[in-house]
């Protein structure tokens, strides 16, 4: 789909980078090296292992960025909310051209609409010192937070894990104890053990595909290093 000039004001306001780059350039990627489309939630917008098909920039929605593994578990490593930037992408079009796969999937997680960059569209903007500052500045934060999911992962329990998920998304959440599980990278029947002893101790309430935190703090206190191993 062309962009049309909403999806191009858009795409300014979230990503006021654009507007450093020369007008020129501006115009000459978005009218020939750009693409707008709209995907339901659940699509699966580019694959493990695949190539590298462009650059996405997200107008709204979010994209699930998971890690899969051969027997079929996947760990999510972030999510690509509006304004920000995918470093799977980032990496495999920076990357060596000898090796240009992509090294996680990643799905709508909701109705989303994005603006997906060329690969010779996205070299021409990072060609400018702005744009490619911007770039890697965004790069840094992410690589941060996914060595705090790699901290987690290796020195974490699991329950702890779960608390912190559950954690500062509101008092319900509407949500399956499968997406749990792919969030934590684990098995559902796990998360299931899990969610029945927090009920059982009085921290939250279960129902179909709704998770209703009764006592939080408790859940906090878990999530930060506390609880027991029952």
């Amino acid at each position: 789909m062309s962009l049309t000039p909403e999806h191009r004001e858009r795409l300014a306001a979230l990503y006021p980078a654009i507007d450093a780059l020369p007008a020129e350039e501006i115009d000459a990627v978005l009218s020939s090296q750009a693409m707008a489309a709209a995907v339901p939630a659940g699509a699966v917008l580019f694959e493990q292992g695949a190539p590298c098909r462009g650059f996405p920039m997200v107008l709204s929605g979010s994209v699930r960025v998971a890690r899969g593994s051969p027997t079929g578990r996947s760990l999510e490593l972030y999510r690509v909310q509006p304004g920000d930037l995918c470093i799977v992408s980032t990496g495999c079009l920076y990357g060596d051209a000898g090796a240009p796969a992509l090294s996680a999937h990643g799905v709508a997680a909701a109705d989303t609409e994005l603006v997906l960059l060329s690969p010779p569209g996205f070299e021409r903007w990072a060609a400018h010192e702005p744009f490619r500052r911007y770039v890697f500045s965004v790069f840094a934060d992410r690589m941060a937070d996914l060595m705090g999911l790699a901290e987690a992962v290796a020195f974490q329990r699991l329950d702890q894990r779960l608390a912190s998920a559950l954690l500062g998304h509101g008092p319900t959440q509407h949500t399956t104890h499968q997406a749990l599980a792919d969030e934590l990278g684990t098995v559902r029947e796990i998360v299931t053990r899990l969610l029945r002893r927090f009920e059982r101790q009085g921290w939250l309430r279960l129902s179909r595909e709704r998770i209703e935190l009764v006592d939080p703090v408790a859940l906090r206190a878990l999530a930060q290093g506390g609880g027991d191993d029952r």
